[in-house]
């Protein structure tokens, strides 16, 4: 577990140098911060996957396990919340500090719009774009 924490740091510092720049699209962040584990497709056979304990999610099919709808605030709730200490499956890196900056307004539900990393959004909405059935 300790040699998979490292792995996660490491990759974490990566990534750190490579997503500062404003102009990073979610696809790119994906790429920098997720594909290692979930792949560069999303499906969880990222380079890194045989090596944790837990296998990554396929996050190709997040709206196919709910009900076709993509819940666009709790997938960048779980995002977030990996980070901030949330019991979680595996061992995600805590990638909120590369997903922080310019803030953007978010309907959160019940007509409230919350201020919420533009970063952090991107990211999300690459997700939705990469959505499957799961007869794909």
């Amino acid at each position: 577990m300790r040699a998979t924490s490292s792995l996660f740091a490491l990759i974490g510092l990566a990534a750190l140098g490579a997503c500062t720049q404003e102009s990073e699209t979610g696809e790119s962040n994906y790429l920098n911060l997720c594909a290692g584990c979930h792949g560069d497709d999303g499906r969880g056979a990222g380079p890194a996957a045989d090596s944790l304990e837990a296998t990554p999610a396929d996050l190709t099919l997040i709206a196919a396990r709910n009900g076709g709808a993509f819940p666009m605030v709790e997938v960048m709730s779980k995002i977030d919340g990996y980070a901030k200490g949330e019991e979680h499956h595996g061992a995600m890196p805590a990638f909120w500090p590369l997903l922080e900056g310019r803030t953007v307004l978010v309907q959160t539900g019940d007509g409230i719009l919350t201020p919420t990393p533009e970063p952090l959004v991107e990211l999300a909405e690459y997700l939705r774009s990469i959505q499957r059935s799961e007869a794909e």
